[in-house]
């Protein structure tokens, strides 16, 4: 993968972590009533079920470029229309997602690790916006390494931000500042969908 590619990958994964929304809500809340190591847990793991969903729509999409490359250019074009939509979406209703709650009870390490799992499993969204996002990566040639990682990077991104929250912005400035400037990233995110799009539309 040449590194333009892999940068407009880990740009969207990236503001795709850090724009508030339930994600950071339940790290948030698992750190803040519990303890960081918590919401360690929790990011993590968080981390892991999006890779699953990232996994299961990659070896799909690999599959279908191989037997059907028709099929999958057209679903790469109606993949580049939705995303697309979706920036279209994240700029109009850019900061009106609604408050962050980080309230909470007491629970273990293993009700952390699983708040932060099914938080992202429980999620068919994922599973829709990563169908659009890989079949603009997915390529009939592409090996096994290449496919690790474009599952790597979500993984990583999505867990290593989760993690940072809970280490070090949980009780600083930052969080604040995000929630005050949530709007410009939802405008930013919607601005590199379209962008992704365009590419795909245009190529």
């Amino acid at each position: 993968m040449d590194l333009a590619t892999w940068l407009s990958l880990a740009a969207i994964c990236t503001m795709g972590a850090i724009s508030p929304g339930p994600s950071l809500a339940v790290i948030l809340r698992v750190t803040l009533s519990q303890a960081p190591l918590h919401g360690v847990v929790a990011a993590i793991t968080h981390g892991l079920g999006v890779g699953f969903w990232a996994l299961l729509t990659m070896q799909g999409l690999a599959v279908l470029v191989t037997a059907h490359p028709t099929v999958f250019h057209i679903l790469s074009v109606i993949g580049g229309l939705y995303l697309a939509w979706l920036g279209i979406k994240s700029i109009r209703y850019a900061g009106k997602s609604g408050d962050i709650d980080a309230t909470g009870v007491k629970s273990s390490y293993w009700e952390s690790a699983r708040d932060g799992f099914f938080m992202a499993l429980m999620n068919p969204k994922a599973g829709l916006f990563f169908l659009a996002l890989f079949s603009q990566y997915i390529q009939a040639d592409m090996d096994a390494l290449v496919q690790f990682q474009l599952w790597a990077t979500v993984v990583l991104i999505d867990g290593g931000w989760y993690v940072l929250v809970a280490l070090l912005l949980a009780g600083g400035p930052v969080l604040p500042w995000l929630r005050r400037h949530q709007v410009w990233v939802d405008r930013v995110m919607g601005c590199l969908l379209i962008l992704l799009a365009l590419k795909v539309i245009i190529g």
